[in-house]
């Protein structure tokens, strides 16, 4: 018989071709080790990934975060998987429903504005009465003005910027939408090469649009139209990633670099580890850079080898997971800082380092947990890649918060995952004025993403996620500047969806605080504002169904979690949905004059 008929099977071959890969044999056999509920890996869960678009698994698995754990997969395998988890793209695509009419005008340039990931370079998440347009009597009569769906997506990372009557924010996908602040109603879309976490910064005098992706590239776009202007990588390193906001300081981007190696780690044949955290400066125009400082001043070294064979280096991480905070009377930057991947340690992981701020010099530097050792490896089946003398994972995803308080005098604050709130002296090189426990602390406890503050307190919320008892572990601090005590705390409502899976009292996510009132996020789905005065609860919204959206593509809320609320010109914006909680899809947007 002919070859030819063989290798076509055509009728009358007697071979049969092969069999198809199997994708959940495939993702059962590589990746439910980390991918299963309460893995302690920080991965999604399968019924999370399923929420995804096949298109995104595939990107992932080819180019993305997975990209080191599938490099023995071949292409079809990867596409078998990509078929296994995730949702048809067809079913998924971008609609043109809600798209803005042409004729229509957005605000001024000169509206009220949230410009950033913190509002202002101080990161203290504090919107004035006359930007939020909102009240503590107006707060309580919030009601659901539109939602948006992002296609294909488990889950909403990037928070809301709202500059001139536009909102931009990133997606799962990669896309960034500019969309119209007031109706939701879509200007343009500009596609990233990966996961967009970062929130948007607004500069260049309104006509460019910065932020990064989980690929590390940074981007400038037009604000008119969503066109690329420039496009950089900060990092060489084929880990690094841009998850922490791009800072914003005139014409200078300050871009914060973390990794994905500490999770390729989980991987005894990776060679863990070689990464290092670092702050970069890029020019707003160019796209050029202008300085680059590491967080580790040496590069990693050959230590030992495994016993498998593989070569173990370091030190490595300290990344840089959170905004850079800009304190422009002192010329200053100052950064948090991650734990260390492997053996040896270093000085600045899980640390404040400052830098000046025009040339990226390290001016002083204050660790808070020494010889915090850590890496995905430490939770996986076979923890090869695990330092023997493995720390806590203490390390910081809260930015550093710098606030005047009402005396005139300025503090720093640094809110930990151990549970810690500290504050430090900005004038006498991170003295520390006061220490305060708010928290039992975890890899998945203490203070996740941030707090917020006003002239005489600082509110963080409370994370120590047990997945055990998920009905614990939630709660709102209010903290005297001056002091550190505590004002008043109180405990995070009984959740109502504790069968679900992700379904938790901690809370996560960064609150918001605008005169009067805080707004802030939790695992349950629920976005609530308190009064800032004694913690009395005013208004309380349950994200965590289904939506109606006005792009016409299915949309549900899950958990809060990574990005705060967004307060400005009476409006509420709040992304729901995690991945490794609740997963969800839609943007949410709220105002005091009802639904549309």
């Amino acid at each position: 018989m002919s070859p030819l008929l063989l290798t076509l099977g055509l009728p009358g071959c007697s071979r049969k071709p092969p069999a198809p890969p199997d994708g959940a044999a495939i993702f059962a056999k590589n990746c439910s080790t980390c991918h299963q509920p309460n893995s302690g890996s920080k991965a999604p869960s399968p019924d999370s990934l399923k929420r995804s678009s096949r298109s995104s698994v595939l990107r992932a698995l080819e180019t993305g975060k997975m990209k080191w754990e599938a490099r023995h997969l071949s292409k079809a395998e990867k596409n078998a998987v990509a078929d296994y988890l995730g949702t048809p793209d067809a079913a998924v695509a971008a609609q043109l429903a809600g798209t803005c009419q042409r004729e229509m005008d957005p605000a001024p340039t000169n509206s009220s504005a949230w410009r950033a990931w913190g509002v202002s370079t101080h990161n203290d998440r504090f919107q004035t009465a006359a930007a939020a347009g909102l009240n503590r009597d107006s707060v309580q009569h919030l009601k659901l003005k539109w939602a948006f769906g992002f296609p294909g997506a488990s889950a909403t990372y990037s928070q809301p910027t709202v500059y001139g009557g536009k909102l931009f924010v990133g997606s799962e996908d990669g896309t960034v939408y500019a969309l119209d602040s007031s109706s939701g109603c879509i200007w343009w879309r500009f596609k990233a090469s990966g996961t967009v976490k970062t929130a948007v910064s607004v500069g260049n005098a309104g006509r460019a649009a910065f932020f990064g992706d989980t690929n590390g590239n940074v981007y400038a776009v037009k604000t008119e139209d969503g066109s690329l202007l420039w496009k950089m990588r900060p990092d060489s390193h084929p880990t690094a990633r841009i998850t922490g906001s791009p800072t914003l300081v005139a014409n200078r981007l300050y871009v914060p670099v973390s990794s994905g190696e500490e999770g390729a780690a989980a991987d005894p044949q990776y060679p863990c580890c070689t990464f290092r955290g670092s702050v970069v400066a890029v020019d707003t125009v160019s796209g050029q850079r202008k300085w680059k400082t590491y967080t580790i001043t040496q590069a990693a070294k050959p230590i030992r080898k495994a016993a498998s064979g593989v070569q173990l280096s370091g030190p490595s991480g300290a990344s840089v997971w959170s905004p850079p905070t800009a304190d422009l009377k002192r010329r200053v930057i100052y950064v948090a800082t991650g734990n260390n991947y492997a053996s040896p340690p270093s000085d600045m992981s899980d640390a404040v380092v400052a830098l000046e701020m025009d040339s990226g010099r390290i001016l002083w530097s204050r660790q808070f947990t020494p010889s915090d050792l850590w890496n995905i490896g430490c939770v996986a089946e076979k923890q090869d890649n695990c330092p023997s003398e493995r720390g806590k994972d203490f390390d910081f995803g809260s930015p550093p918060l710098l606030r005047t308080q009402a005396d005139g005098r300025d503090v720093l604050l640094l809110a930990q995952k151990s549970g810690i709130v500290y504050a430090l002296d900005p004038d006498q090189q991170g003295k520390i004025l006061w220490q305060a426990r708010v928290a039992r602390g975890g890899p998945l406890g203490g203070i996740e993403w941030g707090g917020a503050a006003d002239a005489r307190q600082a509110y963080y919320p409370v994370s120590d996620w047990d997945p055990d008892h998920p009905e614990m572990g939630g709660g709102l601090f209010a903290l005297n500047l001056r002091t550190g005590k505590a004002a008043w705390s109180i405990p995070a409502p009984k959740p109502s969806c504790l069968a679900q899976f992700g379904c938790s009292a901690a809370q996560m996510a960064p609150p918001t605080a605008i005169p009067g009132v805080v707004f802030a996020g939790s695992l349950d789905g629920h976005v609530r504002g308190y009064d800032s005065h004694d913690g009395k609860l005013l208004w309380d919204f349950d994200t965590a169904h289904e939506f109606q959206t006005l792009n016409a593509v299915p949309a549900r809320g899950g958990s809060l979690n990574g990005a705060g609320p967004t307060v400005v010109g009476g409006m509420v914006y709040v992304n729901s949905g995690y991945l490794n909680a609740m997963a969800g899809n839609v943007l949410l947007a709220f105002g005091v004059d009802g639904k549309r």
